[in-house]
């Protein structure tokens, strides 16, 4: 007599081609893991397992729809487009208002501050009084 992997408890969830496209479409409009194990009706275990690769695309195509919009966005000329701006500089390349600034750049030149950057400018400095 042959003896079974399965011992009890659910049978081994089989992912099908219609399971996966769907997993994929889910995970495209942002539909949290939680919610899609629950629609398939597995644990988020099984979900990651069998389906890393669809939920990677999804997730990617969801991100690539939002940076288009937010580039669509930054392109304008209002005070949207510099949000849009900001907030991709912060998100994507990594900057802060708040992080200070380093001492050098990677190449070895000093960082101006505020302060030595409006001096060194020259006309195009903004200066303390038009704030």
């Amino acid at each position: 007599m042959e003896k079974s992997r399965h011992i009890g408890g659910r049978p081994p969830h089989e992912p099908t081609e219609t399971s996966r496209r769907f997993v994929e479409a889910l995970a495209g409009i942002a539909i949290s893991q939680a919610e899609i194990c629950a629609v398939l009706g597995i644990d988020r275990k099984t979900l990651r397992r069998h389906y890393r690769r669809e939920l990677d695309r999804g997730s990617a195509m969801v991100e690539a729809k939002l940076v288009g919009h937010l580039l669509r966005l930054a392109g304008g000329n209002d005070g949207v487009a510099l949000k849009a701006v900001m907030f991709s500089l912060r998100c994507r390349f990594g900057w802060s208002e708040f992080a200070p600034r380093p001492e050098n750049r990677g190449d070895g030149s000093p960082v101006l501050t505020r302060k030595q950057a409006a001096t060194d400018a020259g006309p195009f400095a903004r200066s303390s009084q038009t704030r």
